[in-house]
C-alpha cells in the first residue's frame, strides 16, 4: 500500500508539474506575435495557434491545431493530417477577458514550430511606415491597450506630427492614462490643423474638466454647440460637465449641466439615464 501511495504521490506531482508549464494570465490583445495556448478541453487538449494583427482584419489567430502535455511535461503535437489541414486556418479574434497562456520558447522544438513563422513576413513589410504606426496605434486604443498605442503612436509622431488624427489619437491615449496636460497639448495642436473636428474638441473638453478647467471646458463646449454637426459628442460633453458638478455637490450647476446635456437627445440613452440617477443621489 505505501509503494502504491509513492507511486501515486509521484504521478499527482508530475501531473501538476505540467499544468504548470502553461501560465493562463494572458489576453488576446496582449498577445501579438505570440504563440498562445487555450485551456485544456474535455478531452485534455490544448488548442494552440499564433496571435498576430491584420492590418485590414485585425487582430487574429493562425490556427495550427491541437497537443497534449504528457506527465514529463513534454509537448506532443496530434499527428492527424486534418489538424495539418486545418494548421493554416485563420481566426478573426475580438478582444476579450479569456485568460490564454504564452507557450514557452523552450517548447517550440517540441510542437514543431519556430519563433517567427515564415509566413508573417507578408505582413511586416512595412512596420515602420507612419500608416501602419498610427493604425496600431489606433488599434490598440480601441481595445483599451493606451500604453501600448503610444509605443506605436509617438514614433508616428517623429515622422510626421501633422498627419491626419495623430494628435486626437495621441490624446486619447492620453486622457485615458491621466496625463491630461499631455493630452490638451496634442489636441490645441490637432485643432490648428483641423479646427471642425468635433471629436477632437471632445477629448479637449475632458482633458480641461480633469485639470480643474472647468471654464475651459465650458468654452470649448459652447465652440462644438457652434461648430458641430455630432450631436452625440456634444450631450457627452455636456454630460461630462455635469458629472464635475455632481462629483462636487453642487446641485445648481448639476442641475444646469443636465438640463443641457438632456436637451440633446429626443429619447432616453445612457447619458440622460445616468444623469437621472445622480439626480437622485443628489436630493437624497
Amino acid at each position: 500500500m505505501k509503494y502504491l501511495l509513492t507511486l501515486l504521490f509521484f504521478a499527482s506531482i508530475g501531473s501538476i508539474h505540467a499544468q504548470n508549464i502553461l501560465k493562463f494570465d494572458k489576453r488576446n490583445v496582449q498577445c501579438e506575435d505570440k504563440w498562445v495556448a487555450y485551456q485544456m478541453n474535455k478531452d485534455s487538449l490544448y488548442s494552440f495557434g499564433f496571435i498576430y494583427i491584420d492590418a485590414t482584419a485585425g487582430l487574429t489567430l493562425n490556427y495550427e491545431g491541437n497537443f497534449k502535455i504528457d506527465k514529463t511535461g513534454k509537448f506532443n503535437r496530434i499527428k492527424q493530417d486534418s489538424i495539418r489541414e486545418v494548421g493554416f486556418m485563420k481566426v478573426r479574434l475580438e478582444p476579450n477577458r479569456v485568460a490564454i497562456a504564452e507557450i514557452p520558447e523552450s517548447k517550440f522544438t517540441e510542437l514543431e514550430i519556430e519563433k517567427t513563422p515564415k509566413w508573417l513576413a507578408i505582413y511586416k513589410s512595412d512596420e515602420n511606415s507612419i500608416d501602419r504606426l498610427y493604425r496600431w496605434g489606433f488599434l490598440y486604443n480601441g481595445w483599451n491597450e493606451c500604453e501600448k498605442a503610444l509605443t506605436y503612436l509617438e514614433k508616428a509622431e517623429k515622422i510626421d506630427p501633422n498627419f491626419k488624427g495623430l494628435q486626437t489619437e495621441l490624446a486619447f491615449s492620453y486622457n485615458a492614462l491621466k496625463k491630461y496636460e499631455s493630452a490638451e497639448i496634442c489636441l490645441l495642436k490637432a485643432i490648428k490643423i483641423n479646427p471642425n473636428d468635433c471629436y477632437t474638441y471632445k477629448e479637449l473638453a475632458y482633458s480641461y474638466n480633469n485639470q480643474g478647467k472647468t471654464d475651459d471646458g465650458i468654452k470649448t463646449y459652447f465652440t462644438m454647440v457652434k461648430t458641430c454637426k455630432e450631436e452625440n459628442y456634444i450631450q457627452e460633453t455636456a454630460y461630462n460637465l455635469a458629472f464635475k458638478y455632481y462629483e462636487t455637490k453642487d446641485k445648481v450647476n448639476f442641475k444646469k449641466w443636465k438640463m443641457e446635456a438632456e436637451k440633446w437627445s429626443k429619447t432616453e440613452n445612457q447619458f440622460t439615464k445616468y444623469l437621472k440617477l445622480m439626480e437622485t443621489e443628489l436630493n437624497k
